[in-house]
């Protein structure tokens, strides 16, 4: 797991109430929601690599490049 930094953060009332009620839709703390906002935005501008996914039981494993 990545380093946790702490960080202070100026924000609106009307902006953490939503972003409270948001986190709360989706069964997370604030502190986790708001961080996986600012990821997905990251990831969408190509700012974050998208995370490595492991392949799906049904799929094979890609072969090795190389003579055979």
């Amino acid at each position: 797991m990545s380093e946790r930094k702490a960080y202070p953060l100026r924000i609106s009332a009307e902006v953490l109430a939503a972003m409270q009620r948001w986190a709360d839709d989706e069964l997370r703390s604030l502190n986790a929601q708001i961080e996986y906002v600012l990821r997905d935005a990251l990831r969408k501008a190509d700012r974050l690599p998208a995370p490595r996914r492991p392949p799906a039981s049904d799929e094979q494993p890609a072969e090795p490049a190389g003579d055979a």
